[in-house]
């Protein structure tokens, strides 16, 4: 049974039908991707997983239980992060209360500060800005930080969106190579990435969206040789 099943998610943001029948799978361990032009849906998928939006129509089931109408904290609680677009750190509170905060809904202070400790040694950047404001951390340690904030929820499925947007090639390279470890250490994660290459790169499996409809889907070693994705998606003939 996969970890999160979608069937025919619709979600609508007043007169705009964004999702028109979004149906996925992720199984436990895997990095699953979607990629897709902007506005094809990505960011609205996670935010319906998330709690976030309101789907208008269809199932989400995370570990065999329904996550329709469950509140944001909830679903948190049930073992699903979100580490959004635009990284959504609070400026004004320091590293530290950043990562507080991602432990919010757990009762076990002490796995969480456990967990706070394996974020940090996976950031090490992150613990020498610990008093520091999140406000003034560069935009690499920005979002080291959101993934970080996200890890001390200690998910079963950590939703990542767009985790480059905006950062230096080489500093994309080092949190990719995080993200998987994390995925290695068993994390499972849903990843949404403007950089295509580097999405099928990092996935086993992939998901292609076109305006708020699924177009393709297949293993992303697949994805990425078919001639369809390549002059679609990754600007090749």
């Amino acid at each position: 049974m996969a970890l999160l099943e979608i069937r025919d998610l619709h979600v609508h943001y007043g007169a705009v039908h964004a999702l028109q029948g979004i149906s996925l799978e992720v199984a436990a361990g895997q990095i699953v991707t979607l990629i897709g032009a902007n506005g094809a849906g990505k960011s609205t998928t996670l935010r319906a997983i998330s709690g976030l939006v309101r789907p208008t129509r269809g199932t989400l089931v995370f570990d065999g239980r329904p996550l329709a109408g469950c509140p944001p904290h909830e679903i948190v609680r049930r073992g699903v992060a979100h580490a959004p677009e635009g990284r959504g750190i609070f400026a004004n509170f320091t590293v530290a209360e950043n990562l507080e905060i991602g432990a919010f809904a757990r009762a076990d202070r002490v796995g969480a500060a456990r967990d706070r400790e394996r974020a940090l040694e996976l950031f090490p950047r992150l613990r020498e800005r610990l008093r520091q404001n999140a406000g003034t951390l560069s935009g690499g340690e920005q979002q080291m930080l959101a993934i970080a904030r996200a890890l001390v929820a200690r998910p079963r499925l950590l939703l990542l969106d767009e985790p480059s947007l905006g950062l230096a090639p080489q500093v994309v390279q080092t949190i990719f190579g995080i993200i998987r470890d994390i995925n290695a250490a068993g994390t499972t994660i849903l990843l949404v990435e403007q950089n295509a290459h580097l999405a099928l790169q990092t996935a086993s499996y992939a998901y292609v969206l076109e305006v708020g409809r699924p177009a393709l889907h297949g293993p992303a070693a697949e994805l990425a040789a078919s001639p369809q994705v390549r002059q679609a998606y990754l600007g090749l003939a």
